[in-house]
């Protein structure tokens, strides 16, 4: 081989050398991709909503303290913890044999009554009956003036009579009726129906009167707990936003994978301040429907109330929002782009976009990785890294 074709020949290998050596060099020294999370911008429902500052509470509809008005010792009682009762059931009763025996004496005293005023009053019918026959024979010259005027008075005396017995069954009447509810003071019957929560007393035990208002040991917690609602605070910036009616959310603590419907159904017409700096609104909201079963009165609940509601728009996490209306744009290249949006509902979980993006893009969802700039390099973490 000639010596000029030899010296090209060992350029050529000394260039693909070098070449080969730049290019594993280049390889293995190049910027590496920036591992990232990013979705794909696609439609779906957004809703605006508001949610309690603290814990609201599950409550019955009707729940009562039941005591009995007087004092006295328990008796019976008929029931016990847990029991189901109807409106009207008797559930407790202060011994009352005394009173029982007051009334059976009223009664008495009105069986005696009636008789009584069936006599008088038969006797008043038959005195009126001879003075109006008396009267018929002083027309005829049959009898005097004075038997006449006997006559009506006898008949006016015995109508009296019988007035008086009449007045008599209606005194004894109400004295049945006055025992009759010194002896329903005694007793204590449910005023509507529902489960009996707690007792608070035991046979023979003593019970003290107390002044109105409060409540006389022993106590019978019943609860109507077929009808539920939720009372929750909520933040008294909201309180404006907040209408009858309203459509919300509840989920409780104990159930945490349930979500159950539900309306408002009363404001409170004033704000609660716990603290200067904790000033809240309660609200009431009724299930619906109203579950059938599992809930317990004084579960905690969170309630969710949802302002407005846009179906099938464009949608994002919330979480990749930045500051500013601002987003990581990942361009065809995987390069970042910080891109400006406008947005219009939003919540914790989804932010309708309005401009800015399309059904598509690819934007990140988190930007804490180091290394996240305009420009930069970036790969998905489901991606297989080369």
């Amino acid at each position: 081989m000639k010596p000029h074709a030899q010296n090209s020949l060992r350029w050529i290998v000394t260039i693909a050398v070098i070449s080969i050596v730049l290019l594993v060099g280049w390889y293995y020294t190049r910027p590496k991709p920036i591992l990232v999370e990013w979705i794909t911008v696609s439609t779906g429902d957004v809703e605006a909503t508001i949610v309690n500052t603290r814990a609201g509470t599950v409550k019955a509809c009707q729940r009562s303290n039941l005591a009995p008005a007087s004092g006295g010792q328990i008796a019976k009682i008929w029931i016990k913890e847990g029991d189901r009762v109807q409106a009207g059931q008797v559930l407790l009763e202060l011994w009352n044999h005394d009173l029982q025996a007051q009334r059976d004496l009223a009664q008495r005293q009105l069986t005696t009554a009636q008789e009584r005023r069936r006599e008088a009053c038969i006797l008043a019918d038959n005195a009126q009956r001879e003075y109006i026959r008396t009267q018929q024979l002083l027309s005829k010259s049959f009898v005097s003036p004075q038997r006449v005027d006997d006559t009506r008075a006898n008949a006016n005396s015995r109508r009296a009579s019988c007035e008086a017995a009449i007045s008599d069954i209606k005194r004894a009447e109400a004295q049945i009726r006055v025992s009759q509810a010194t002896i329903d003071r005694t007793i204590i019957t449910a005023p509507f129906s529902g489960i009996i929560g707690h007792i608070s007393g035991e046979l023979g035990e003593f019970t003290t009167p107390s002044p109105p208002g409060i409540p006389t040991p022993p106590t019978i917690d019943l609860i109507d707990d077929q009808c539920l609602y939720v009372s929750a605070p909520m933040d008294e910036v909201d309180a404006p936003k907040i209408q009858i009616n309203q459509e919300v959310r509840i989920t409780l603590d104990a159930m945490p994978d349930k979500v159950f419907p539900g309306k408002i159904r009363r404001i409170a017409p004033f704000i609660t301040e716990i603290e200067k700096q904790a000033r809240t609104v309660d609200i009431e909201v009724d299930f619906h429907p109203s579950p059938t079963q599992g809930l317990l009165v004084g579960y905690s609940a969170d309630v969710e109330v949802i302002l407005a509601r846009k179906k099938n728009v464009l949608r994002i996490p919330t979480q990749a929002l930045r500051q500013n209306n601002k987003i990581w744009l990942v361009d065809a290249n995987n390069r970042l782009i910080e891109q400006s949006i406008e947005k219009g509902l939003s919540n914790w979980s989804f932010t309708e976009i309005t401009s800015g993006l399309k059904e598509g893009d690819h934007i990140l969802l988190s930007s804490d990785q180091d290394g996240i700039k305009n420009g930069a390099l970036v790969q998905s973490t489901l991606q297989k890294i080369p």
